[in-house]
């Protein structure tokens, strides 16, 4: 979660493809800040410590929808989709067939939390379909638990690369170089999830890794977000890092980040 938040926050001030595509700027400045992207990450984070590690997925859905509603109404003005506001606002909120990037992005705690892969991928998939129901959605939080599962459990880049190749068939077959000058707007998980992924299978550490996703352009909040993710439990993040997205959130997010850890 951790990765998640501070790619979300080192990303904000670049997203809506501001600029300015390089990797030599400012990780943390006073101008950063945290989005929806941190918000619902610990919103997810807060369900699944609330549900118990052996909860079925109804379980997990009821909390999720449960705590996204919550952070959702508390802090509304933090950078949501039109569709998705409309959906914490309502009173019967039913999944609305998105391929969003926001499945990705919010799904750490799924990846962190588990004891196997299978179980990883199944608590994944049950985040992502209360609001993200269709298949890429649901595609693109699966692949980021999975690879972070993989990533803790010791799996070299080369064998996290294979499995994702095989079962989430993203095309990888360009550099972060090669990708970069095609920065445009796009909050998909169809382009989201490969920027990440190659972000991440290039980065040479957690920090050169969000670099590399910032550096893409586009949704750089989320794209960072996720690829942050996958670098915290590949790499590690600095404890530099975290003291400053601490200090970034609200104090009533602090205690839900810390449930999280608690359970590792």
């Amino acid at each position: 979660m951790y990765g998640a938040i501070i790619g979300d926050i080192v990303g904000s001030r670049f997203e809506f493809d501001r600029g300015p595509w390089i990797k030599t700027f400012e990780m943390f400045t006073p101008e950063c800040e945290w989005t929806d992207d941190s918000a619902m990450t610990l919103a997810i984070g807060e369900a699944l410590v609330s549900a118990g590690l052996d909860a079925d997925t109804e379980v997990i859905k009821a909390e999720c929808i449960k705590s996204m509603k919550k952070w959702g109404t508390k802090y509304p003005y933090a950078g949501y989709g039109g569709r998705f506001m409309g959906w914490v606002l309502s009173d019967d909120p039913k999944p609305y067939n998105s391929w969003g990037n926001g499945s990705a992005m919010r799904v750490s705690a799924a990846g962190l939390l588990y004891g196997s892969l299978e179980r990883t991928r199944e608590v994944a998939r049950a985040t992502a379909e209360v609001t993200h129901n269709h298949p890429e959605g649901i595609k693109g939080a699966e692949c980021v638990a999975a690879v972070m599962y993989l990533a803790r459990t010791g799996k070299s880049k080369a064998e996290i690369r294979e499995y994702v190749e095989s079962e989430f068939e993203y095309d990888l077959s360009s550099s972060v170089d090669e990708l970069r000058p095609l920065h445009r707007m796009d909050e998909s998980c169809m382009d989201a999830l490969p920027k990440a992924l190659v972000s991440f299978f290039e980065g040479e550490s957690f920090e050169d890794v969000i670099r590399n996703a910032v550096s893409l352009g586009g949704d750089t909040d989320t794209i960072a977000a996720i690829a942050g993710s996958m670098a915290e439990c590949f790499f590690g993040v600095p404890e530099s890092f975290k003291s400053s997205a601490r200090s970034c959130l609200e104090e009533e997010m602090l205690p839900v980040l810390d449930s999280v850890y608690g359970m590792i």
